[in-house]
């Protein structure tokens, strides 16, 4: 789905999280950081996706890395999701969905037959400099921090 691939430069996103506050790809110069994008927040894939990166945390810490999820969901929504399952990373709340587009996760999808347009579960690895080290569109949910940190 994504136009985005390893080696290119990631997008000069800016958005705002849970709380209110700015990230921009700027803010993560000289760190390793992982984008995560989720269908919506509080849903049982996304749960299991969140909370396997929450429970990896510490060896994301230990290899430089910083996390950063990203859904269409309010600011409210996003706040009750953090805070009920204790995640020690911000969630941006996308609702004009500027970061969603710029990454190109946001198309076409099918559930039961039904198709309708959407974000697509996908994750990008991106290095000290700004380029794109991975993106990981086949997300294994209960098992995603092993996928990123090999």
């Amino acid at each position: 789905m994504t136009t985005l691939k390893k080696g290119d430069q990631a997008p000069q996103f800016s958005g705002t999280d849970q709380d209110g506050n700015i990230h921009k790809l700027a803010d993560y110069a000289g760190k390793k950081l992982v984008v995560f994008f989720y269908p919506k927040a509080s849903t049982p894939g996304c749960t299991a996706e969140a909370c396997d990166l929450r429970d990896n945390f510490e060896r994301f810490k230990a290899n430089n890395y910083e996390l950063l999820g990203v859904s269409a969901d309010s600011q409210k929504a996003q706040g009750k999701f953090k805070d009920k399952y204790e995640f020690p990373f911000p969630l941006i709340a996308d609702e004009d969905k500027s970061v969603i587009n710029a990454f190109g996760v946001w198309g076409p999808k099918k559930f039961m037959g039904k198709e309708y347009d959407g974000i697509h579960r996908t994750t990008f690895v991106i290095d000290e400099n700004g380029i794109i080290e991975e993106v990981i569109e086949n997300v294994k949910t209960k098992e995603h921090a092993s996928q990123i940190l090999k």
